[in-house]
């Protein structure tokens, strides 16, 4: 039967089932601002930026929904659930509306206000649901559209600006024989509610024209409406709306639950029963410093949605807060992530294509270990703002480095920040003789331990921070001879020789040799460099010593890195030249790359600032995975960065929507066959994915046969891992049954058995 009923929907026009990602993908969103409120089936609904989380009043569990289930990933305007038909609805900023089936089980996407054609992209925004009579009539931008939650369908849609023009409509009510529609662009319409000609703007009579409205609402058999001046106001018949009282702070949300009309300041939360009378208020909430943004009322509770705090309940008579704020980082736009085996660190500082850090982003950072967050408000981080790298000791996971863009390096040491190195108390410059303006970008570690940093707008540009924290520059004006007046340096990494390798956004990549004081560089121009592009953005050595540059308008592979400094060496760059329909094409032209990573069997990912990320083989040839926000949870296709556990293969992707991470399989390689082991194991009937072999070393010779010795599948791992299908050689799926798996390492050296059980 519920087969039967997702095919008809599907046949309805402008609907579309989401995919349900969760056994590959993971979501790591924040849910601290909290944009709209509803409830239904004994659960608090509360939408943040892009994702849901639902609150059991019953057994007090909490569940999110999020890109990763099936939704958009889009920004979040409103949201409703419908007791009548068990659906929740979502309204997206781009109009965009998804209904959540019961129990989450299925997410339908509405696409025809998104996709119409007819209505600019800035007028699309959903901002309120109202259901009346099995209807649901939507606010927009544009004016009101209505939607039958029975049929799942449209009906007409209400253009009732002046002469039929397009209006913003920020809520509507309907009240004994007639629906109300206020607006922030003027005035409240109203019109009797059955009339069958809404669609004619001559049917809708204006009350208070002058005056901009953020909603209206039905109390019983009163109707009020709220200025964006947050003052309140109540219908009185042909006089239209007279004030009724003001509010001290700005009004966020309005609306009516049950028999209260609830109303919502950026300090306070408030309900009152018909006549106007109040019955409960919050002023104030101890221990807490929180901004209102959205709030709602229910079984003599407030649930007051804050912008960086996530969800609190408060019983009627009561000042005490509950937070109910599901596990995830401290905001929802990550700019650069770093992992070690089984954590992450995640940062939210930003600069322009030109590296400028201004306005300035005064965010916090994040930490995932253990299966839970930790974060650190900015205050903790010792004000550090603009955070754009973040560089973990390959060699002590504990210690830490991030790198801001204006406030100079902070160091963080088990888990912890201790100190922020600026102008104040070490060599590192400031560019403002007044204040700090410390601007450091690239990092990374050499072998010994010491981290290489950039910084810009500095003649001294290239810095070596040694273990012991000594800070040791390196002048980089015999190649960037303007470098302390302008440009900026951007990422950097260090070669298997030690050469270190920088992007300087005006002139190309600079290569520094740290045993003699060489310098050189290349650019865009042919015999000069080749590259895509002088402004680069990501840099990374591969396994084989190879250097691949990401720039904003495409990629280049430099393959001679050991000759860099060679007089009269060639130097070029070489772009990728692959085969599509039998012609010949630059892979990634003019994209606009964020970042390369290498993965356990040197295959490249490559995220991208408007196509989101590539999964290429070794050598570039092969797209092995395309990951968009149109066929995976990524929330965006602007990815900023990626990051890789070695160890578990999972790859994080840092987008301007959200952290998500891919359960990919190409693990780096053991030392060892100790610990060699497959997933899933055992294969039970209905999987239909590959089988892990994990544990390897690198350059393993696997042999897979069942146990008449029947040879089924054989490999040489890359890295530390290879993947079966489970078939034997392609052909056909192998039966139920044990099948061994024959592993020798490269040098014959140390075999392992291994077993793997098949069940179909």
């Amino acid at each position: 039967m519920r087969l039967l009923v997702t095919i008809l929907l599907l046949c309805i026009h402008g609907l579309s089932m989401a995919q349900n990602f969760e056994n590959e993908w993971t979501g790591y969103f924040s849910y601290v601002s909290i944009k709209d409120i509803s409830q239904g089936n004994d659960k608090i609904y509360a939408g943040a930026e892009n994702a849901v989380f639902s609150y059991d009043l019953s057994t007090q569990e909490i569940e999110t929904l999020t890109s990763v289930n099936g939704l958009a990933g889009e920004f979040i305007s409103s949201m409703y659930y419908s007791d009548n038909f068990n659906l929740l609805v979502i309204g997206y900023e781009n109009g965009l509306i998804e209904i959540v089936l019961e129990d989450n089980e299925d997410i339908l996407k509405v696409v025809d206000i998104l996709e119409k054609p007819t209505i600019p992209p800035n007028r699309k925004r959903i901002n309120h649901f109202n259901e009346y009579n099995g209807k649901l009539y939507i606010a927009t931008d544009f004016g009101i559209s209505v939607y039958d939650l029975e049929r799942l369908e449209f009906g007409d849609s209400y253009f009732i600006g002046d002469l039929g023009t397009q209006i913003n409509i920020s809520q509507t009510t309907v009240s004994g024989e007639f629906i109300f529609a206020s607006s922030t662009e003027g005035g409240i319409r109203r019109a009797l509610v059955d009339n069958t000609n809404l669609i004619n703007y001559e049917e809708w009579t204006t009350f208070n024209g002058g005056v901009n409205w953020i909603g209206v609402q039905a109390l019983g058999e009163e109707v009020y409406a709220m200025r964006t001046d947050s003052r309140l106001s109540e219908y009185v018949g042909s006089a239209g709306f007279v004030p009724v009282t003001d509010f001290s702070n700005q009004v966020v949300d309005f609306g009516v639950q049950g028999d209260l009309l609830t109303i919502t300041t950026t300090a306070s939360i408030e309900a009152f029963s018909e006549g106007f009378i109040l019955e409960a208020s919050v002023q104030s909430f101890p221990g807490f410093e929180l901004v209102g943004q959205s709030g709602y009322t229910h079984n003599n509770t407030f649930y007051f949605g804050t912008e960086t705090d996530g969800l609190f309940a408060i019983p009627f008579g009561s000042n005490q807060p509950q937070q109910i704020l599901p596990d995830g980082p401290i905001d929802n736009r990550p700019y650069s992530i770093d992992v070690a085996p089984g954590e992450i660190w995640v940062a939210f500082g930003e600069v322009d294509v030109d590296f400028n850090p201004f306005p300035l982003t005064n965010k916090g950072i994040s930490h995932f270990k253990e299966e839970s967050w930790m974060n650190f408000e900015f205050e903790e981080i010792f004000e550090t703002n603009d955070i754009v790298n973040v560089a973990i000791d390959p060699q002590d996971p504990s210690r830490v480095f991030m790198t801001s863009h204006n406030k100079g390096l902070l160091q963080i040491v088990d888990g912890q920040p201790i100190r922020r190195y600026d102008d104040t108390n070490s060599s590192l410059n400031s560019i403002n003789p007044e204040q700090t303006d410390v601007r450091l970008y690239g990092a990374d570690y050499d072998r010994e331990g010491n981290l290489w940093i950039t910084q810009s707008r500095e003649a001294e540009g290239l810095i070596r921070v040694t273990p012991s924290l000594s800070f040791q520059k390196n002048d980089i004006t015999d190649i960037i001879p303007n470098a302390a007046n302008s440009g900026a340096l951007g990422e950097l990494r260090i070669s298997r020789e030690g050469y270190v390798f920088f992007g300087y956004n005006q002139g190309g990549l600079v290569g520094y040799n740290p045993s003699n004081g060489d310098l050189n560089v290349i650019t865009e121009g042919i015999g000069t460099g080749n590259l895509a592009d002088n402004n680069i953005r990501a840099i990374e050595f591969d396994n084989q010593n190879r250097l691949w540059i990401g720039s904003i308008k495409g990629l280049r592979v430099l393959f001679n890195v050991g000759g860099f400094f060679d007089e009269g060496a060639d130097i070029d760059s070489q772009p990728i030249i692959i085969l599509e329909d039998g012609v010949p094409q630059e892979l990634l032209f003019q994209l606009s790359v964020t970042d390369i990573e290498v993965d356990g069997s040197n295959n490249k990912w490559i995220s991208t600032a408007t196509s989101g990320v590539f999964y290429l083989s070794s050598n570039g040839q092969e797209t092995l995975l395309r990951f968009t926000k149109d066929n995976s949870p990524l929330p965006s296709d602007n990815v900023q960065d990626i990051a890789i556990d070695p160890f578990t293969g999972v790859v994080y992707f840092a987008t301007v929507n959200g952290l998500v991470a891919y359960n990919g399989s190409s693990t780096a390689p053991r030392e060892n066959l100790e610990d060699v082991y497959s997933f899933p194991n055992p294969v039970r009937p209905g999987f239909a994915g590959n089988v892990t072999i994990d544990g390897l070393t690198a350059k393993a010779n696997v042999k897979i046969t069942d146990l008449e010795g029947n040879l089924v599948f054989e490999e040489t791992s890359q890295g530390g891992s290879v993947q079966w299908d489970t078939t034997a050689f392609g052909r056909y799926k192998v039966a139920s049954g044990v099948y061994l798996v024959l592993i020798t390492t490269e040098d014959a050296l140390e075999t392992k058995v291994h077993k793997i059980m098949i069940v179909r």
